[in-house]
C-alpha cells in the first residue's frame, strides 16, 4: 500500500526538524505529514504515490500520540497509521515498533517515557500548567513535533515551545527578558511585550508552515433571522427567566436566555427548513438541546432522514439523497470529516472562535470532491447575536463579563 502525499505535504517533512510545530490550515493534512516525518525520524523510507517502498527503520523509535479525546476515541489516528504499516498491535507494525494513542488528559502518564518519538496533536501546551510540566519532561528524554492549526495567538503561548527547544531555561526567565506589566492593573496584566524581534525569530525558527494552494471557495454567507423583542427585552432589562418564572442569577445565566430567547425562535426554523430545501444533505451545527429538540421535531415533521452527533450519539451520516445531520458543537466540532456534502448551517452561534473555524473544517477537506463549500451562519440583529459576531470577526472567543461590561 502506497501513501498518498500531495506536495506541500512532501515539502514540509523535508523541513521539519525536532521540536518544530507543524502549521497548517484544518484539513490540510497535517497528521499524514507527521507521520511521514516520524518515519524520516526512524530512518525509514516510505512508498510515496506508487513509487519506491518501505524500507526498515534505521533507528526504530515508540510512536506516542497525544490527540484530544475525541479523535483518540473515534480511531482517527489508527485509519491515519494504516497506511504507513503502523498499528496499535506492535506486532503488526512496522519494526515492531509501538503506537500509543492517548489522550491530552492522561498526558502526565508519559512523562517518564525516554528515546521515544512524540507526536503531539492539535497542542494544548499553552500556560504553565501539569500538562505543560509533563511535556517539557517529555520533550527533554524524546524526539517530538506539535501539529497546529492554530500555534499561538500572544507570545505567552509559545513559551513551553520556546523552552522546550532551549530558548529559556523557565517561564519565569522569559517574563523577566520579554512581558512589560500594567502599572494601573489591581492584577498582573501584560501591558506589552519588548524585544519582540527576537520573539518573531525564535517562532520563526521552530513553525513549518504547510503553505499550499486550496482548491475549494468557502463561500460565507450571514443569514438574518428575526428574533421576539419583547421576550428579550423581558429578560436582558427586567432580568426575569421567562422560562422558570424567577429573577436572573448572574451573568451565565442571562446570556443563556438571551441566547435561547433568539435560538428557539420558530422563524429560525423556518429559515432552516428553507435552506434545508436548497441545500438537501446538510450539516447543521447546534450548541444546547432545546435547539436539537427543535430540529428532530423539524426532520419528523417534513419527514427529513437524520442522524446526530453529540456527546451520547455518533451515528453515522444516512445513505439517501437528501439528509440533515446535526452535531453539537462541543462533541462534533473535530476529530471526525464529511467529504459527501457541501453545506454547514450554522444554528447558533458558539462562543468559541476556534471551535467554528475548526467545525466549518469538517467538509473542507483534501479529498473533497466539492469545490465550492457554503456555509451558512444564522444571525439575529439582537445584542447577544451582535456581540458574538464582533468577538468572532476579531478571531476572539466571546467573553460574557466583557459583553456585559461593556
Amino acid at each position: 500500500m502506497a501513501v498518498e502525499l500531495y506536495e506541500h505535504q512532501k515539502e514540509a517533512i523535508e523541513k521539519l526538524k525536532n521540536g518544530n510545530i507543524l502549521v497548517g490550515g484544518v484539513g490540510s493534512g497535517k497528521s499524514r505529514t507527521g507521520l511521514g516525518y516520524y518515519y524520516k525520524a526512524c530512518g525509514g523510507k516510505i512508498q510515496v504515490n506508487g513509487e519506491g517502498g518501505f524500507s526498515p527503520f534505521k533507528k526504530p523509535m515508540d510512536l506516542y500520540i497525544i490527540t484530544t479525546a475525541r479523535k483518540r476515541d473515534c480511531k482517527e489516528w489508527e485509519v491515519e497509521c494504516a497506511p504507513f504499516l503502523l498499528s496499535t498491535n506492535r506486532e503488526e507494525s512496522v519494526c515492531g515498533v509501538g503506537v500509543i494513542i492517548d489522550s491530552w488528559n492522561n498526558i502526565e502518564k508519559y512523562a517518564s517515557v525516554k528515546d521515544a518519538f512524540f507526536l503531539f496533536d492539535e497542542q494544548r501546551v499553552i500556560g504553565s500548567g501539569a500538562w505543560v510540566k509533563a511535556f517539557l519532561k517529555i520533550a527533554k528524554n524524546n524526539q517530538w513535533i506539535l501539529l497546529s492549526a492554530t500555534p499561538g495567538d500572544t507570545w505567552l503561548d509559545y513559551v513551553p515551545a520556546f523552552i522546550a527547544n532551549g530558548f529559556y531555561k523557565n517561564r519565569t526567565e522569559f517574563i523577566r527578558s520579554h512581558v512589560v506589566y500594567s502599572n494601573f492593573s489591581k492584577f498582573p496584566k501584560i501591558d506589552h511585550y519588548i524585544a519582540t524581534p527576537l520573539l518573531a525569530r525564535l517562532r520563526d525558527s521552530i513553525i513549518v508552515n504547510m503553505r499550499y494552494e486550496k482548491r475549494t471557495i468557502a463561500h460565507d454567507k450571514n443569514v438574518p433571522v428575526p428574533f421576539d423583542r419583547e421576550m428579550f427585552n423581558t429578560v436582558m432589562i427586567k432580568r426575569w427567566n421567562i422560562y422558570d418564572k424567577c429573577p436572573v442569577k448572574d451573568v451565565g445565566e442571562l446570556c443563556y436566555l438571551m441566547r435561547r430567547v433568539v435560538n428557539s425562535d420558530p422563524r429560525r426554523i423556518d429559515i432552516l427548513d428553507q435552506l434545508l430545501e436548497l441545500h438537501p444533505k446538510s450539516i447543521v451545527f447546534y450548541n444546547f438541546n432545546y435547539e436539537r429538540d427543535l430540529l428532530l421535531e423539524l426532520a419528523k415533521e417534513k419527514n427529513i432522514p437524520v442522524a446526530q452527533w453529540n456527546g451520547h450519539k455518533h451515528e453515522q451520516i444516512p445513505k439517501t439523497n437528501n439528509w440533515m445531520y446535526i452535531v453539537q458543537y462541543a462533541a462534533g466540532a473535530e476529530g471526525w470529516n464529511c467529504i459527501e456534502t457541501d453545506t454547514i448551517i450554522f444554528f447558533s452561534q458558539n462562543y468559541s472562535y476556534k471551535a467554528t473555524i475548526q467545525a466549518a473544517g469538517r467538509i473542507d477537506r483534501l479529498n473533497t470532491p466539492f469545490s465550492d463549500l457554503y456555509y451558512f451562519y444564522l444571525r439575529s440583529n439582537s445584542m447577544i447575536d451582535l456581540a458574538i459576531q464582533k468577538a468572532f470577526d476579531n478571531k476572539r472567543d466571546f467573553n460574557e463579563n466583557r459583553f456585559m461590561a461593556a
